[in-house]
């Protein structure tokens, strides 16, 4: 079975596809005009085996924040797409990721459920084109419409850069352990309420 899901997003701010692989290699092409962005979605597809392509229009005449948030959107649109009824899932899982001086936590629950913390201090307002204010929202706008459970954690670091890296590599780690088919489970719907 195929794990792959492509999302089409068309408004009056921004035109987006984007195509994700559960399955895949780590291979990303990835294209939203915020360079920060892209190079954070890069580095969740390559720490996550998630094959990714992205392509993005949006309003940064204005600013970036509508482009960054719709992308969120359409990754959780699409990861929520590509777990179908969540058969076999190992469901939950975490990781741990260093970057240099900093050390990063997220926790995920494909859960079916979606609610998002984010513990996270920065010190400056953007890292690249990304306003560091945004990070939280992009992470909620990830487990809104991506239907999961999403912990994010900073729990120690002095650079920005170095903080939202850590986040992303964890994500995609923890991502990758949690959408695992576990064959133990036969199939079946990984909840005790024999749904998600």
């Amino acid at each position: 079975m195929s794990r792959t899901a492509t999302i089409a997003r068309q408004t009056g701010e921004t035109d987006i596809t984007f195509t994700l692989n559960l399955d895949g290699s780590g291979v990303a092409e990835v294209a939203t005009g915020v360079g920060f962005l892209d190079h954070m979605l890069c580095l969740f597809a390559k720490h996550g085996l998630f094959d990714l392509q992205v392509r993005a229009v949006g309003d940064l005449h204005i600013d970036e924040h509508h482009t960054a948030e719709d992308v969120c959107i359409c990754l959780g649109s699409a990861l929520d797409r590509a777990l179908g009824e969540r058969r076999g899932l190992v469901r939950t899982a975490h990781s741990y990721v260093p970057m240099d001086e900093t050390l990063g936590f997220v926790a995920v629950d494909l859960s079916g459920r979606p609610y998002c913390v984010v513990d996270a201090a920065f010190v400056t307002p953007r890292v690249g084109q990304l306003g560091t204010d945004l990070i939280e929202h992009l992470f909620e706008s990830i487990a809104m419409h991506g239907r999961l459970n999403l912990h994010a954690r900073v729990l120690y670091g002095r650079n920005d850069h170095h903080k939202v890296e850590a986040l992303f590599k964890a994500f995609g780690r923890a991502l990758d352990m949690a959408t695992k088919i576990d064959d133990r489970l036969e199939g079946a719907i990984p909840s005790t309420k024999g749904m998600l």
